[in-house]
């Protein structure tokens, strides 16, 4: 307890259970008798005094065995308060907590894990795929591949009505839209994009105005998931033989030094207007030369875990905006090499998770359609991707979706490690739907 202050007062020493005093002031003696008498009467005073003060800091104190009832602040008249203040981030935590448990109390386990999945539909006929997918599978979002010619007006009304498919529980609506080569949606309402390599090239204030137009044009059009930008690294000199990334243009630059802050700019610009960035191919298709898309065996013998390629991954996904992170399904020989990356729990959560830090949502590149992925059978391509640390499938083909529910189902009523894993990754699914209002 903080001494009280006083001229001679008495001070509980907690660690005794004793009562000291402070000694008077020494005066000095005189030979007058009047002022003898003074000094006696005076200290006679003082001994009542102090007595009096001395029960009542025994009262206080509690003899030393209890702790005082109030503790009083070391300056007269003020007191300390004990109450903390309020956390906001904590309690806006806790609600989205409780908005995830009100959510999964009301699914069975078929739709829990139905949540885990973004399946493709064609872009030009939306609504009538993706309706039963939506209502009847409860599928945690929708992909609209392929390209279109559709105005954001036209397809704002078809989607508009998706979210009453599933009250409460609204889906993730996907496209590709990255520019040039690779431009989901080019109707009215929807700019004409320059590719990465061109946009890297802007100045920050333009790339900036580019990237605050496709969030708003995105947003217009009912769409929250646009699967960019790419954080790839193509080194100077190599575009033509990187099929994947470098042969399309779709590079911020050819160093992490200049891909950061371009790639950043739009995952901001997105995040401006409601919609979450996806940046991609984790740990980075920069240096490779076959597209998973179209062959198997698809090798990286460069990249390493500390490589700037996957530094730049690193900082992007501890950006303020929150984006997803895309694996990619090529293998990376001197990270692990006895795994595609989508599969591999060395690179999502050894390195992602572990190293990089990164906590959010863990996304696949396409495990339906793709021929990396087409000797491994549909169930343990999602129970593989899961069981890695992912958190997200994506299919771009909607015919592989029920076997791999079933074969995710299967192993987590076999396996409760697994089980367990899946839960992780419904809750982490559910909580980023709650910090977009996506629930409720």
């Amino acid at each position: 307890m903080p001494a009280l202050r006083a001229g001679t007062e008495p001070v509980c020493a907690e660690s005794s259970g004793t009562v000291r005093f402070r000694e008077p002031s020494s005066r000095s003696p005189s030979s007058d008798a009047r002022s003898s008498i003074r000094r006696s009467t005076t200290w006679r005073q003082l001994t009542v005094t102090l007595s009096i003060l001395l029960l009542l800091a025994l009262t206080a104190c509690g003899g030393g065995d209890e702790p005082p009832a109030a503790t009083q602040s070391s300056t007269p008249g003020t007191e300390t308060s004990s109450t903390a203040e309020p956390d906001p981030e904590a309690a806006a935590q806790a609600a989205r907590e409780a908005q995830v448990d009100a959510v999964l109390g009301g699914l069975d386990r078929r739709r829990q894990i139905a949540q885990l999945f973004v399946v493709g539909v064609p872009v030009n006929n939306p609504s009538g795929a993706a309706v039963p997918l939506i209502q009847e599978t409860g599928v945690g979002g929708i992909f609209l591949h392929g390209r279109s010619a559709m105005a954001a007006t036209d397809l704002a009304a078809a989607t508009a009505g998706w979210p009453e498919l599933t009250p409460g529980l609204r889906p993730w609506v996907a496209v590709d839209q990255e520019g040039g080569e690779v431009q989901t949606l080019s109707g009215p309402g929807f700019d004409e994009l320059p590719p990465a390599v061109e946009q890297g090239a802007l100045p920050p204030d333009q790339l900036a105005a580019v990237a605050d137009g496709l969030g708003a044009s995105l947003a217009s059009a009912g769409i929250n998931l646009d699967l960019a930008p790419v954080v790839d690294v193509v080194p100077a000199g190599t575009e033509q033989r990187n099929e994947p990334i470098g042969v399309f243009g779709r590079q911020y630059g050819s160093t992490a030094a200049a891909v950061v802050p371009a790639a950043g700019a739009v995952v901001d610009g997105l995040a401006a207007h409601g919609v979450t960035a996806t940046i991609k191919h984790f740990p980075g298709l920069g240096r490779v030369e076959g597209n998973t898309d179209d062959v198997s065996g698809v090798t990286d013998t460069v990249t390493t875990r500390d490589d700037e390629q996957v530094a730049a991954f690193g900082t992007l996904a501890g950006s303020a905006s929150a984006p997803f992170v895309m694996t990619s399904s090529a293998t990376y020989t001197l990270i692990d090499p006895t795994a595609p990356a989508a599969f591999s729990p060395v690179v999502v959560t050894d390195l992602l998770r572990g190293q990089l830090g990164f906590d959010g949502v863990v996304i696949s590149d396409d495990l339906g359609a793709a021929e990396a992925v087409q000797d491994i059978r549909p169930g343990d391509r999602a129970v593989r991707f899961l069981a890695a640390g992912g958190t997200l499938v994506l299919t771009v083909t909607a015919a592989v979706l029920p076997a791999m529910i079933d074969g995710v189902l299967a192993r987590a009523e076999a396996d409760p490690a697994f089980s367990a894993q899946v839960d992780a990754a419904v809750r982490t699914a559910l909580l980023a739907k709650a910090e977009r209002g996506l629930l409720g």
